[in-house]
């Protein structure tokens, strides 16, 4: 069984907003082999590019540790930033380099021989049918021209691992369908994947396996039978459906639990100050407003 090139241990972030602290990545652990694409899988705000940011090296956890290739994020992060190719829902492409220039320019960044450069532009090329649009200037490219551009420039150092954060957001259903092929020849190539989306339904289709989080916690993890037989849910969307209502339970559990105990203290201290011979009736909209004063 190959070695795990992607490990995330018990990794922390918590950030400070105006003087409160926010976690938003709590103790969350995962591995990715070769060839196996996993799905870091959440709403919004869950706590998923924040992870990515961490395993590239450019956030600092506050806690645990992610390693890529064997090389930990918060000791060598240039080493790590050589092994990943990373895609973003943007399209940063200089406009006024041609194609061939941006992903010669892009192989120089990454420290790839001037000598092979050439050699790996016309290889990623001929993958992407780039050919004809190599000495164009990114300015005059279509939308999809653009997108194929920037899949491209992620390989252009040949990386052993690849991240891509809400790669299809925005796309039409044929640049969402690159996005797949994509996909799919990374694992042919034997790749590391990590692919963080909300959109569920998109990641049942692409990975081997999933990590649900949200609100920084990594919730169920596992492949899509596991996570059947462990949940009675059928898909993806049902499992989180089931996960936002089990938190929604909690929540008005705990709030139910502090506001009863407030109460019942709140009446035994009202009965105690009461003269036993004295006869009186207990308002619940009294006992509210008195409550309220005391938050």
């Amino acid at each position: 069984m190959p070695e795990s090139v992607i490990k995330v241990c018990e990794i922390r972030k918590v950030f400070e907003n105006e003087g409160r602290s926010v976690v938003a990545v709590d103790d969350v652990s995962f591995y990715v082999k070769p060839g196996e694409v996993y799905g870091l899988l959440g709403p919004n705000g869950a706590g998923k590019t924040t992870t990515l940011r961490m395993i590239l090296g450019l956030l600092q956890p506050d806690g645990g540790y992610a390693e890529v290739a064997g090389f930990r994020t918060s000791v060598d992060s240039f080493e790590v930033k050589r092994r990943i190719g990373f895609v973003s829902a943007a399209i940063g492409l200089y406009q006024w380099l041609t194609a061939r220039e941006m992903l010669l320019f892009f192989a120089d960044v990454y420290g790839v021989d001037p000598d092979l450069a050439d050699t790996h532009v016309a290889e990623i090329a001929e993958i992407f049918s780039l050919e004809k649009l190599l000495d164009q200037r990114c300015a005059t490219l279509s939308t999809g021209q653009k997108q194929r551009i920037n899949l491209a420039r992620a390989l252009i150092h040949k990386p052993p691992v690849m991240l891509l954060d809400e790669p299809t957001l925005g796309l039409d259903i044929v640049g969402s369908k690159a996005v797949f092929d994509y996909i799919d020849l990374l694992r042919e190539q034997n790749k590391a994947i990590i692919v963080s989306t909300h959109r569920l339904d998109e990641a049942q289709r692409l990975c081997d396996r999933f990590g649900l989080i949200f609100e920084g916690k990594l919730r169920m993890e596992g492949s899509l039978e596991q996570l059947q037989r462990d949940t009675g849910q059928s898909s993806l969307v049902e499992m989180f459906l089931k996960i936002l209502n089990e938190e929604s339970v909690a929540v008005e559990s705990r709030s139910d639990s502090k506001h009863g105990l407030f109460t019942e203290e709140k009446k035994t201290h009202d009965v105690t100050s009461i003269p036993p011979d004295a006869t009186t009736t207990i308002n619940i909209s009294d006992l509210e407003k008195t409550e309220g004063s005391h938050e």
